[in-house]
């Protein structure tokens, strides 16, 4: 994880963890602020142009050991987002927004009058969200359904700059609401308490909590079906009906995707769900995992980053055919247009993020190699289960041909960083049998689900399940150029029948 986004985030977490258990934090030992109350309202136009409305309201106190002139936030990423629009003031008087010195990503508020300790004032941020008709850096919303991924489109409030600095996050529990036309459907973070229609528009309120540090929101006039087991729901929204015998057929080859991940990883639980989560999706027996949703794209271009394209080659697949990418803990965007069973299998690896953590670990997907390629091997772990008994040496076969075979020099390049440390993966695997590397595996994310992890925990967690020395084996691989021979050697030549199921090693 880059160390600078991880501190950055340290002090709002850190209040979290207070606000969950005593609802703030009793004494502030440097510049700082509550959340006392937020509301976010989403209004969504179909247009012409479809366009999304974002107003987001905030009661704020300072609770910190000085007065504060001066706020800071992120506005949604302008790589991924057209904001227009912006609006913000305090108390109803309105600021003028500057980009700030020391991040170009984060916005400084100078405040009309110095925010003194224990003082509450309001602040109001407006904006609208508009699509980019075929612009591939931007997300799109079409007339008839819209997405907004966790992150990153509503405003983030920073902690207080100075030592000990803290505030920004959000309460113990806060509002969400979407107001869309009557006719679509909507699913989103938090827990559902009203629908509410009038004329011809819906609105769906959600108690969001602290778990749900990111909310999302995945709203259109699809097509729904449930698909999977009773046990492992998946719901599927399309556009069109799709036909109930591929519907079979892909819903059986999900379920072995997800099997594979469950056994790999551990199997997802409520830990992992949002809070809330199993009083929409419960089962008595207690044994049902929660759901996933696989929701049609609403405009192809820029709706799917750039993450998935580096480990494409690797997964034996064009960038082309990417057809699914994670946008929250438990919704993934999938394209149709490869035809309903071509779309699943190139969907299926999208969701090993889940498994992982997404949107519940900060910088998920800001890690330095190798872990930078942990979720490129989740990925490739269900797409070898989709391919067969030889799929696992093809994979690993296709990503040696990308790491130069000689070389003197430590590699910098990062499409040949990025399959060094996919193959990593695989080695450790190699070297500690199949059953101690779920152990170990499931023992980090288990620790640490909610706060991150990094390679420290992952020697941690290999040396307590192996009682060996991981640290020596990292730098083997990560320290000297190209892969150690050895493992070259096993995959580069072989056959496919040598492909026979890893068996636990001697430690």
């Amino acid at each position: 994880m880059k160390v600078a986004s991880y501190l950055r985030k340290l002090p709002a977490l850190s209040f979290i963890a207070c606000a969950g258990f005593i609802g703030g934090c009793a004494a502030s030992f440097g510049p700082g602020y509550l959340v006392a109350k937020q509301d976010i309202d989403v209004h969504f136009e179909p247009g012409p142009p479809p366009r999304l409305a974002i107003k987001s309201e905030y009661q704020l106190t300072n609770t910190g050991t000085r007065p504060l002139s001066m706020l800071e936030l992120r506005l949604p990423a302008r790589r991924r987002f057209k904001s227009e629009n912006v609006a913000i003031s305090w108390d109803g008087k309105t600021l003028e927004p500057a980009p700030s010195t020391d991040n170009a990503r984060e916005t400084v508020l100078n405040l009309p009058s110095v925010w003194a300790i224990s003082d509450r004032h309001t602040l109001l941020v407006t904006m609208n969200l508009e699509t980019s008709s075929g612009a591939e850096e931007f997300l799109g919303f079409a007339p008839d359904a819209f997405f907004l991924p966790a992150q990153g489109w509503a405003p983030e409030l920073l902690p207080a700059k100075g030592a000990f600095g803290t505030g920004g996050a959000p309460p113990a529990k806060w509002n969400l609401a979407v107001h869309v036309p009557k006719d679509f459907v909507v699913h989103s973070s938090g827990d559902k308490i009203k629908n509410s229609k009038r004329g011809e528009d819906l609105t769906v309120r959600a108690t969001q909590r602290v778990v749900d540090i990111y909310p999302y929101v995945v709203a259109g006039r699809y097509v729904t079906k449930q698909i999977g087991t009773e046990r492992a729901k998946i719901y599927l929204w399309t556009r069109q009906s799709q036909e109930a015998g591929d519907l079979r057929a892909v819903s059986d080859s999900l379920v072995k995707t997800l099997e594979s991940y469950n056994a790999m990883f551990g199997a997802r639980t409520v830990a992992q769900a949002p809070q809330g989560f199993f009083s929409r999706h419960h089962n008595p027996n207690g044994k049902n995992e929660p759901p996933l949703w696989l929701v049609e794209c609403p405009v192809i271009p820029g709706c799917f980053g750039d993450r998935n394209t580096k480990s494409a080659t690797m997964l034996g697949v064009h960038e082309e055919e990417i057809a699914g990418e994670m946008i929250s803990v438990d919704s993934a965007m999938i394209d149709p247009r490869p035809g309903v069973k071509k779309m699943f299998s190139a969907a299926a690896p999208a969701l090993a993020a889940s498994w992982l953590g997404y949107g519940q670990s900060p910088g998920f997907y800001e890690q330095d190699a190798p872990l930078s390629a942990f979720p490129a091997f989740a990925a490739a772990i269900g797409n070898d289960a989709l391919n067969g008994p030889t799929a696992r040496a093809d994979t690993i076969r296709r990503a040696l041909a990308l790491v130069p075979k000689r070389s003197s020099k430590l590699e910098t390049d990062e499409p040949v960083v990025h399959a060094k440390s996919f193959l990593f993966f695989y080695g450790l695997e190699d070297r500690y049998g199949q059953e101690t590397f779920r152990k170990a595996i499931r023992h980090m994310l288990d620790a640490r689900r909610s706060s991150g992890f990094d390679l420290d925990d992952l020697i941690a967690a290999f040396d307590q399940e192996s009682h060996r020395n991981t640290a020596e084996f990292v730098r083997l691989w990560m320290k000297h150029p190209g892969v150690p021979a050895d493992f070259r050697a096993k995959y580069e030549n072989a056959s496919a029948d040598k492909n026979a199921f890893l068996k636990e090693t001697t430690p």
